[in-house]
């Protein structure tokens, strides 16, 4: 005889192990360790959710349990709306080998109506929703993700060749406040890699067309531009944004110093890219949690062996790697997922399409950030570069 909806509900009951709302909450306020998964759909998790809880609609638990909830033997409890999907969802996660799974019941409307804890999440608009649903459908990322992207601040060191293609990306993932500090105007020849800008453009300052094409390419993004030189009269002005990643895209060593050491004074993590000819660079300086750019290069090289991009020329699409490689670090980094390149420099030979990673260490006696620093204010970076 074939099981009515009745049948099978009855059958969930029977099988899996019920917690009341009040034990529920009693768990949180003992601090207790367990995984609180919400099956309810995006629009009902929008309305609020429970504090801790991740979210997992019911249509997607089979295909997302494994990459999810990686622990079989931790301790689950499911929750919805009423009590009866998260039942449902607790079977499946039984079927599917998890030998500690419990379900909510009642769920979230009682949870609600009773006074306990309830977050709401951020308030995306619907075009938000549909701009960033690429995003949204990752694990990693998600709602949360793209709430932390809105909310980053990003300070892009120039806006040419690299900071061109990394202003684009952070832009087009959501990043809402980029700063761009540059005081050069667009030339002809710079075309012919910084993306950002146009032949429309030509003896416009570059923040101001980097503004442009931002506002053309994304709404959400405020841009604050400093159309000027970075020195250490306006370093502070600058940096005391509040930002949370820097990206340098810099071509002079005196204004990498000084960026070097007002991060590491201010505790900014700084990506740094440099290029030139058919290769580059990217590796990030983390002030506390790895080397600065003084422990890799404790003094610049003779002008001689290190000549600006004007001078030795650089193949015009390699900016465009090493600037995407700057911004997926950015946005590792106010995600707080994956492993950023502290303490590692990747290399990039166009040529030959190789990439080579190498291990950098932090120098216990660097003048900046070492045990006994030497160097706590700014200092003459122009005679330090030239001695």
């Amino acid at each position: 005889m074939a099981k009515t909806y009745a049948d099978l509900l009855l059958e969930v009951n029977e099988r899996v192990t019920q917690v009341s709302l009040e034990e529920l909450r009693a768990r949180q306020e003992r601090g207790e360790k367990f995984v609180l998964v919400d099956v309810r759909e995006k629009d009902e998790w929008r309305q609020g959710h429970i504090p801790g809880s991740i979210h997992i609609p019911r249509g997607f638990l089979e295909m997302q349990a494994a990459s999810r909830l990686p622990e079989k033997d931790a301790r689950i409890v499911t929750i919805c709306a009423a009590g009866i999907r998260s039942a449902f969802a607790a079977k499946v996660l039984d079927d599917l080998g998890y030998t500690n799974v419990e379900t909510a019941n009642p769920g979230f409307v009682q949870w609600k109506d009773r006074g306990f804890p309830v977050e709401t999440p951020f308030a995306f608009t619907d075009a938000q929703l549909d701009r960033y649903s690429r995003h949204l459908l990752l694990p990693e990322v998600g709602e949360s993700g793209q709430q932390k992207l809105l909310e980053g601040r990003v300070l892009l060191l120039g806006a040419g060749g690299l900071g061109s293609p990394a202003a684009l990306y952070l832009a087009a993932a959501g990043v809402g406040k980029l700063g761009i500090i540059d005081a050069d105007t667009v030339d002809a020849s710079n075309l012919q890699r910084q993306i950002i800008h146009g032949l429309d453009r030509v003896g416009q300052s570059k923040v101001k067309s980097a503004a442009q094409s931002i506002a053309n390419l994304n709404p959400d993004v405020e841009v604050i531009t400093f159309d000027e030189r970075l020195v250490s009269t306006n370093v502070d002005r600058v940096f005391d944004h509040g930002w949370d990643v820097i990206v340098d895209g810099l071509d002079n060593f005196p204004t990498r110093y000084l960026v070097n050491d007002a991060s590491v004074f201010k505790g900014i993590p700084v990506v740094h890219g440099s290029i030139f000819r058919f290769d580059g660079q990217v590796t990030t300086f983390w002030p506390g949690k790895g080397p600065c750019y003084r422990c890799l290069y404790p003094e610049p090289p003779p002008a001689h062996l290190a000549p600006s991009c004007a001078e030795a020329g650089v193949l015009g699409v390699l900016p465009g790697m090493i600037g995407v490689a700057q911004a997926t670090e950015a946005v590792k980094i106010l995600l707080g997922q994956g492993e950023p390149l502290v303490g590692r420099l990747l290399q990039y030979d166009s040529l030959k399409m190789e990439f080579r990673t190498f291990k950098l260490r932090r120098n216990t006696h660097c003048p900046v950030c070492g045990d006994e620093p030497t160097i706590t204010e700014y200092i003459d970076y122009q005679n330090f570069c030239s001695r």
